[in-house]
């Protein structure tokens, strides 16, 4: 059993799937749509997967399949990834499920089939505009739009498709449903009103990193670290620093990204070097930049008294 907040990256898990049924997709989009689309006599006859796979179906794209799968893919996992990363996998999972099964009952109603990927889309942009409503995307990389207004854009084009004026009315008021609940869930379970989901409140800010108490063991034992690392960087001799970096080098993992810009930040009101996973990477980069900065000031002085 993981944690609510753990994100075990399950958006990974589906832009797999719709790659994979994109394959299946080109293969004969006939037979795809027949053998995966929703449709309530074949689920009551036991074709229950039809209920999951229904929103695997990725449309053209300036006439290309692949560039609207490129889209289908890019949009999922800028809106998903930042949701999951900040409620956990198990509320963006839950969150997939509600969505996934609220669109359904349209459809189920009223028994008409239904296929198509944009169903979650919808979903997800409503909470990503709530979220961060003043990001700016570029859209077609020329044009700045702030998420909100896109994200009314969208309602405005779900509204006129459930009257039929765009597309499908059915299929427009099965997206507004599944979009609708699974928005509720959101700010029910995972904005802060219900306890199972609630975001995870921010961290103190201190003015003195002496203030601030370590999180768990890690972040204490990186805190009596920062202290020695301070103190070998201001008053240390060049043995101190190189012993200090032979044993923080074990704990380098290679390929790690370093954060910009290129000192050391335990003083940075996020503590995010305080519980990052690259601190010893930080660490040796700043006690190195320390000692360069150590030899330039004492030539500098060395030069002024000649």
């Amino acid at each position: 059993m993981f944690r609510s907040r753990e994100n075990l990256h399950s958006i990974y898990v589906l832009l797999f799937l719709h790659i994979a049924f994109f394959f299946m997709q080109l293969q004969n989009a006939t037979r795809y749509a027949m053998t995966f689309a929703f449709d309530r006599n074949l689920v009551l006859s036991g074709q229950v997967w039809r209920i999951f796979t229904y929103q695997f179906l990725n449309g053209s794209f300036f006439g290309s399949p692949a560039i609207g799968l490129f889209f289908t893919l890019l949009i999922l996992y800028i809106m998903g990834d930042p949701i999951e990363e900040e409620f956990g996998t198990a509320a963006f999972v839950t969150l997939f499920v509600v969505s996934t099964f609220a669109t359904l009952v349209v459809p189920f109603v009223f028994g008409f089939p239904l296929l198509g990927s944009f169903f979650l889309g919808y979903t997800l942009l409503f909470i990503y505009a709530h979220r961060y409503p003043d990001q700016t995307w570029l859209l077609m990389l020329i044009l700045p739009v702030k998420v909100k207004w896109i994200a009314w854009f969208a309602l405005a084009v779900l509204g006129l498709g459930i009257f039929g004026i765009l597309g499908s009315g059915g299929e427009s008021l099965a997206a507004a449903i599944g979009a609708g609940v699974g928005f509720a869930f959101y700010r029910i379970f995972m904005d802060g009103v219900v306890r199972p989901f609630r975001r995870r409140p921010p961290l103190p800010v201190a003015t003195n990193i002496e203030q601030r108490p370590a999180a768990d063991a890690a972040g204490q034992r990186n805190l009596e670290q920062f202290r020695e690392i301070k103190s070998v960087a201001a008053e240390g001799s060049d043995q101190e620093r190189e012993d200090l970096i032979a044993r923080l080098e074990p704990g380098v993992v290679p390929g790690v990204n370093i954060c910009p810009p290129p000192d050391y930040k335990p003083e940075a009101s996020d503590l995010y070097c305080v519980r990052c996973e690259g601190f010893n990477e930080c660490s040796i980069r700043y006690l190195r930049l320390a000692a360069e900065k150590r030899a330039e000031k004492e030539n500098a002085t060395e030069n002024e008294s000649t």
